[in-house]
């Protein structure tokens, strides 16, 4: 897992409309980086649910919500049509699974990412990093923690 102080690796994944989302054309605002294992998943429908339920502690902080698991887009979309997202849901479906590998986070046994969170400060280093164990949700009090890490 990506460390306090690392930059952030670079990527360029599809979201749930097929649409590039480039990290470090997101530079110069902060970015919380969500990985979960699966759309349709009991525990990850819960923790996206909450954070769109919570997007304004992320509007509030200037942060940009990136979602990404290693679904297909299309499982990326219809998941955010049911669920009404407002944020991008990223797909690492192919090669399988890269980025997750690249932050650290890819469980190459059961073919997913883990539930790991990484804040990223405007300039694309991580102020915060967190990850709760599989069938565990994160709190969002861990997100309002990571946030306020970017304002001293």
């Amino acid at each position: 897992m990506l460390e306090i102080g690392a930059p952030a690796p670079d990527f360029t994944l599809k979201n749930q409309f097929g649409e590039p989302v480039t990290l470090s054309a997101l530079r110069g605002r902060p970015v919380a980086i969500v990985f979960y294992p699966f759309a349709f998943s009991g525990v990850c429908t819960g923790e996206l649910c909450r954070l769109q339920d919570s997007l304004s502690v992320f509007d509030d902080a200037g942060v940009k919500l990136l979602a990404v698991s290693v679904d297909s887009k299309y499982t990326l979309r219809a998941f955010a049509r049911e669920e009404s997202f407002d944020f991008d849901l990223l797909s690492d479906f192919w090669p399988h699974g890269e980025v997750a590998q690249r932050y650290g986070v890819f469980d190459p046994v059961a073919g997913l990412a883990e539930r790991a969170t990484f804040v990223l400060d405007a300039q694309g280093v991580v102020v915060d990093a967190f990850r709760s164990e599989r069938g565990t949700p994160r709190e969002l009090e861990a997100y309002r923690s990571a946030l306020a890490k970017l304002h001293g």
